[in-house]
């Protein structure tokens, strides 16, 4: 018999390797035959309901890596609170209308002008599909777990039902308005945006100071003072009704040495405007207040057009002259100033940008980008042009065309948050926030939100339900709306688009009596914001095994003027309550310079790339790992570095499973009474692991949860216990006390991580559970344990961890003989232990082998008074000194014993590992042992 074949060395088929591109897919297939997210709701009827409600990402080409991190997020809530006590059903939507799928279809030669309205949105319907297909297949490779086969979709009929009866309440409660106002306006788009479509860069534009002549100054100026005028829009210029001042900000009157004209600039400003101007030598006539420009009336520089001077609060003295050039159809605060000086509401342009004939001849047909060289050239030629300049400042762009938009006047619906506010940001008050900071930044989103535009000049979306009389009066009653809601539910709602306003009223309003006249309908679309923000209605309180409010949303951090921003204001008019109890936001996913991903950039990271040259697994920790609350750098290399962890986490496996493969948890169950004390610790040690992971989770503080993950595999477990028990689980007989004590701790760490980790690593848990010998079928229908208290945990736990601080002065000193050529492995090395009372008494408290503990042959323990002066002495009592160990190395135990060869029968085997064979292998005693 060979020496081996005495030992228990590990055995297991577990592959060090997981060629997880491979196994990946086909566990994910057997999971959907057994339908086990199906048996995860079945085991889990009757329990407490946790509702993670999914922000619909938008169905348009495969995900990305930003979509992975909120996916694999969201999935590991989902399947922890599955596995904690909770019904967690997870139901993921799309959001299916909207601008971009218009795009790409025309993109692709389709002409929406050339078809009748139906037949384009159908054709934006079945790519909408299409493209949910492709995204849906990306998830599910992800390991996400949920009701993919009844997700919901925004283009399906019963929610947009939903919607359209989310509006209805709108209506109901009079916080509907149409106005011509400025909105942002896409030109590259052809529509009015939302806030939350909107985002911005840096442009360097072109500004203008210009003179206004005075027409009537009250009796304070005469004909000969200019106002000098500042704008960064000159083509907006045409448009001009007025000029805003600071009623308390101070005028001056100023004469250039060199010019016949005087001129009015804001005091503060003067001295930088005088020298942009190249006035060398002026002199200021008096001082005005801007209360005293106020009524003031100015010439237009070159329309024949008077314009009003008036006081307002938002012209600062951070730039320009203190005068500011004010175009109503052109701006908020210009567009406030003309309502309250009843000014018109002006914006002379179409669609697409181009100014139009209104403006002057000049301008017609001009794009307005264009427009600011035609307007300076005409400041220019009537003596009006003081200076122009560049001027760098952010400027908002469309977010999907990434193009410029204006601010332009014109016909829309609005809601009146105004009305609401206050019954907003009360409602705020209960919703939990992490990151804290998410609770001021939504509450300022609120505070400061104008009133949201819902109204899209475009086809693929839900129509807005108005009607309206012949002499132009809205109508917009609950009855109207209801039957457009069910007929939405029954059809669809190209049926708005395919009958005739009158085909879609209900009965009474379109007969002879009617008192509306002829009706019609409008034809402009609800923003998508409207859509995915009345999710709560048409999924949450739609689905009867849902729960309205969810208990959590979680999105990217932009999503607080986005989807919980939209879903919050639906939700309280709806119901006067937040859609969810708590908010969860993650930052973006940029490259390894920080840089935001782009195809054009070359810097985008794809998910499916990863998964086929790594596997999901490897997305998946590294998520787990990502700090998401901020912006996450990622590129293929982080993926390489998660890599390592997740081998190291597989091989920690795959040693539990080696050597638990003989132990038998009915059988072979030492309780913890009987335990070893190191034994003892270690189950301490697992379930205070098990109890702060729990509390990470519960916190979906993941980061955290894996430093703790890994701290744990890497410290105790692989260099400690894990090194240790190899000595007893591989040289004591089988069924002896000690080497079952040691896996019914390793039995339990197995069981323990593999149950913790499903929610994270559910394709490889899954394949270790295939190795255990547990009753369920899969991990995944099992319970996360709670973690267990132990009557001596304390004192145990101080006894120990004094001792690992004593320990870790023999590590040191292992290291050094190493590094000093001394030894080589530790089992190589005797320790002489000299330690003072205390220090005596804590080991002698172990009661166990310390030798082994520490994981060298020999240990000779003096009294730290003893000591040499070539040991290194601790202040807590405690002196080491290593030194080669005497004898000669057995090769069962690899130990260097003084008393190997002392059995006849086992002359290369030191004395413990020759009883141990001649006990447990008597035929050896005759026959003899070979290396």
């Amino acid at each position: 018999m060979r020496v081996k074949d005495t030992l228990n060395l590990g055995r297991t088929k577990f592959p060090m390797r997981g060629k997880l591109p491979v196994t990946e897919a086909k566990r994910e297939q057997l999971w959907e035959e057994n339908k086990v997210y199906q048996l995860r709701q079945k085991l889990n009827e009757g329990k407490p309901t946790f509702v993670l409600h999914d922000g619909p990402p938008y169905a348009n080409g495969n995900i990305h890596i930003g979509h992975a991190m909120n996916k694999i997020s969201k999935d590991f809530i989902v399947r922890y609170k599955s596995m904690t006590g909770f019904r967690a059903p997870y139901v993921p939507g799309w959001d299916t209308h909207g601008l971009p799928i218009e795009h790409q279809l025309t993109k692709s030669g389709y002409d929406r002008k050339k078809m009748s309205t139906s037949e384009f949105r159908d054709l934006c319907r079945k790519y909408a599909l299409e493209q949910v297909d492709k995204q849906r297949t990306d998830f599910k490779r992800l390991g996400v777990s949920g009701e993919w086969d009844h997700p919901y979709l925004t283009l399906d009929k019963e929610f947009e039902a939903a919607q359209v009866r989310v509006f209805g309440e709108f209506a109901k409660k009079g916080l509907l308005y149409q106005a011509k106002k400025p909105v942002y306006w896409s030109w590259s788009s052809e529509s009015a945006l939302a806030e939350a479509e909107v985002e911005y860069h840096d442009v360097v534009a072109k500004t203008a100071f210009f003179a206004e002549q005075v027409k009537d100054g009250k009796g304070i100026l005469d004909d000969n003072t200019y106002l000098v005028v500042w704008t960064t829009t000159p083509w907006t210029v045409p448009a001009s009704e007025a000029v805003a001042v600071n009623g308390k900000f101070d005028y001056s009157v100023v004469k250039p040495a060199d010019d016949e004209r005087q001129f009015v600039i804001g005091t503060e400003l003067l001295e930088g405007v005088a020298e942009k101007l190249g006035w060398k030598d002026y002199s200021v006539v008096k001082h005005l207040a801007g209360t005293d420009l106020d009524g003031m009336v100015t010439k237009h520089p070159y329309l024949d057009r008077d314009i009003l001077v008036g006081t307002a609060n938002y012209v600062t003295a951070d730039a320009g002259t203190g005068l500011v050039h004010t175009a109503p159809g052109y701006g908020d605060d210009d567009y406030h100033f003309g309502l309250e000086h009843n000014l018109p509401i002006f914006a002379p342009i179409n669609d697409q940008g181009v100014l139009t004939k209104e403006n002057g001849a000049d301008f017609d047909g001009v794009f307005y980008q264009d427009a600011d060289d035609v307007s300076l050239k005409k400041l220019e030629e009537n003596g009006a042009l003081l200076l122009e300049e560049p001027l760098k400042h952010s400027y908002p762009f469309d977010w999907r065309t990434k193009k410029p938009i204006i601010f332009r006047a014109t016909d829309q619906w609005f809601v009146s948050i105004d009305k609401m506010r206050q019954d907003i940001l009360n409602a705020l008050e209960d919703v939990e926030y992490k990151p804290s900071w998410g609770k001021v930044r939504l509450r300022n989103m609120i505070k400061d939100r104008g009133d949201w535009v819902i109204s899209r000049q475009r086809v693929w979306g839900v129509p807005l339900p108005i009607f309206y009389a012949e002499d132009g009066t809205p109508i917009m009653e609950e009855e109207t709306i209801n039957h457009v809601a069910d007929l939405f539910a029954k059809y669809g709602s190209n049926v708005w688009f395919d009958r005739d306003a009158k085909d879609l009223l209900p009965d009474g309003y379109t007969n002879e009596h009617s008192p509306h006249g002829k009706f019609t309908k409008e034809t402009d679309i609800m923003d998508v914001w409207f859509d995915s923000g009345s999710s709560h209605q048409g999924v949450l309180a739609e689905r009867d095994y849902l729960t309205y409010p969810a208990d959590l949303y979680l999105e990217g951090s932009d999503q607080y003027r986005g989807w919980f921003n939209s879903s919050l204001i639906t939700s309280v008019v709806c119901s006067g309550k937040t859609p969810y109890k708590g908010i969860v936001s993650q930052g973006f996913t940029l490259d390894k310079k920080g840089k935001k991903m782009s195809k054009s950039m070359g810097n985008v990271i794809d998910p499916n790339k990863v998964v086929k040259q790594m596997g999901a697994e490897i997305i998946r920790l590294w998520v787990m790992s990502a700090d998401t609350s901020a912006d996450v750098r990622v590129s293929m290399g982080t993926f390489q570095q998660i890599s390592e962890a997740y081998r190291k986490l597989r091989n920690t496996f795959r040693f539990l499973l080696a050597n638990t493969g003989d132990f038998k948890p009915a059988e072979n169950t030492v309780s913890y009474e009987k335990m070893a004390s190191v034994d003892q610790y270690m189950m301490v040690k697992l379930n205070h692991f098990l109890k702060k992971m729990r509390d990470y989770f519960d916190e979906y503080d993941f980061l955290d949860a894996y430093k703790l993950l890994i701290n744990f595999v890497n410290n105790d477990l692989s260099a400690f216990y894990m090194n240790l028990a190899k000595d007893v689980l591989y040289i004591e007989p089988a069924d002896s006390h000690a080497r079952r004590s040691m896996q019914t701790v390793s039995y339990n760490i197995l069981l323990t991580m593999v149950k913790l980790l499903t929610p994270i690593l559910p394709h490889t848990t899954e394949e270790v559970w295939e190795y255990m010998d547990e009753p369920e079928q899969f991990a995944q229908l099992t319970e996360i344990p709670d973690a267990r208290t132990f009557a001596n945990e304390t004192e145990l736990l101080d006894k120990w961890e004094q001792f690992m601080e004593v320990r870790s002065h023999v590590l040191k000193g292992l290291e050094e003989a190493r590094n000093d050529k001394q030894i080589g492995k530790s089992l190589e090395a005797a320790v002489d232990f000299y330690l003072d009372a205390n220090q005596q008494k804590l080991v002698d408290s172990l009661n166990e082998n310390v030798a082994l503990l520490l994981g060298v042959s020999a240990l000779h323990l003096h009294p730290f008074d003893e000591a040499p002066a070539d040991a290194d002495k601790y202040e807590d009592g405690v002196a080491v000194k290593v030194s080669p160990a005497t004898g000669e190395t057995c090769a069962r135990c690899r130990m260097v014993k003084e008393d190997v060869g002392t059995d006849d029968a086992y002359p290369m085997l030191c004395a413990r590992c020759a009883k141990i064979v001649r006990t447990n292998f008597p035929e050896t005693v005759e026959t003899g042992l070979e290396k």
